[in-house]
């Protein structure tokens, strides 16, 4: 006798004990007082008589305890027990899914990314899971082929931002050395990539011109745990928007705390320029001259502590790269684009004052180029006011456009 689907909707519960329906082939149902219904497989092995549990009625059907059936019998003629077979293959689907990408990765990021900044911890979660969990979370970090990384890879670049494809592979690749270290991956695939990608085009040194990425910006240079003449120099950058190594080279003997001025030739044009200082950037020398003020430089490099060589041209942007922040979004260079936008399109300074205290050439009516005290006084009052901006922005203020000064 066999059992069907309505003899199995039909049967009801006994109050006192389970009882069985028996099917063929040693299946059957078992029937618990509580009404729940449980497909099984009695069967010998080795001699001794044991049970196969195949599943939960009506999750599974008669129809698919059947095929169950028949797989668990082809197992036993093989000489194959079904209940060792099932633990094995749930430990190995146990130990697939603590070895695949996801897993790894969010590992990796919670041991090495927990402490970086926010900017840089929600762009690379977002790259995750936007762009390689949906194709590749799942599957075991040691199974991933080159060619399916790429293929995930050319979808970003599809929607036209390469330089995420680039930055996506990076992290990726650190993923995959994890993993090596933990003993789940034998090697790092994204070396195998290397020309696979379209090159990003350099265009402009790149900047934050939105103001409530501007404030982001600075919030983060302010928690920086690096280097205090380094966190020194980034936050002074934007204040005073020099060229990087008029900044990195900047020497004690040409600021002037008192008249709030810093005075040097230009690098590019070997010309006399006035910088105004606000209060904002006094305050930042003022609290690194005790530890660098006995020596020729502001920030001197870190290889020379008497001070008798200037900061690398790659400490300030190293620390950008270590806070998060790619070539494609900020440059030590940037913050002159910054203070450019931002004075002229929102604070809505003169575009001549602006010009003058970038160290642009700046003509007058008759042709002649403006001697570096042109709109000093003025210059004075836009650096303060563009100091007080700042502050406000990493405070969270709303942004209000200004009507044009001058």
């Amino acid at each position: 006798m066999t059992i069907s689907d309505a003899t199995i909707k039909a049967a009801k519960p006994k109050p006192d004990k389970p009882y069985k329906l028996s099917d063929e082939k040693g299946l059957y149902l078992l029937i618990n007082p509580n009404g729940a219904k449980y497909f099984r497989l009695k069967y010998r092995f080795a001699g001794k008589e044991k049970i196969l549990a195949l599943g939960v009625y009506p999750e599974t059907t008669l129809k698919q305890a059947r095929e169950k059936r028949e797989t668990a019998r082809k197992l036993i003629a093989d000489g194959i027990d079904p209940n060792e077979n099932k633990k094995a293959v749930k430990s190995s689907k146990a130990e697939s899914a603590l070895n695949s990408f996801e897993v790894v990765a969010r590992e990796w990021y919670e041991r090495h990314l927990t402490d970086k900044s926010e900017h840089h911890q929600k762009r690379t979660i977002r790259i995750f899971t936007k762009d390689i969990f949906p194709y590749l979370g799942a599957k075991p970090i040691n199974e991933i082929r080159p060619v399916e990384l790429l293929e995930a890879l050319r979808r970003i670049e599809k929607r036209g931002v390469g330089e995420s494809a680039h930055r996506a592979v990076q992290i990726c690749g650190q993923v995959f050395r994890y993993a090596i270290a933990t003993g789940r991956a034998e090697r790092d695939i994204t070396p195998d990539l290397r020309g696979s990608l379209t090159q990003v085009k350099a265009g402009h040194f790149a900047a934050f011109t939105e103001p409530k990425d501007v404030g982001q910006l600075l919030r983060v240079i302010d928690s920086y745990t690096g280097s205090f003449i380094v966190k020194s120099a980034l936050q002074l950058a934007p204040l005073v928007f020099v060229r990087p190594s008029e900044l990195r080279q900047a020497e004690w003997e040409h600021i002037d705390l008192e008249s709030k001025e810093w005075r040097y030739l230009v690098t590019k044009t070997k010309t006399p320029h006035i910088v105004p200082l606000s209060t904002q950037a006094v305050s930042i020398l003022q609290a690194i001259k005790p530890l660098t003020s006995h020596g020729r430089y502001v920030f001197p490099s870190a290889r020379t502590p008497n001070g008798t060589r200037a900061m690398s041209d790659m400490a300030m942007l190293a620390a950008l790269r270590r806070m998060g922040f790619e070539k494609s979004e900020m440059t030590v260079h940037g913050f002159r684009a910054m203070a450019r936008t931002i004075l002229d399109e929102v604070l809505g300074f003169r575009p001549d004052f602006i010009e003058h205290q970038l160290a642009h050439a700046v003509k007058d009516p008759n042709g002649r180029a403006y001697n570096r005290t042109a709109h000093i006084k003025e210059r004075h009052k836009m650096m303060q006011t563009w100091a007080d901006y700042l502050d406000s922005l990493k405070n969270g203020a709303q942004v209000i456009e200004f009507k044009k000064i001058g």
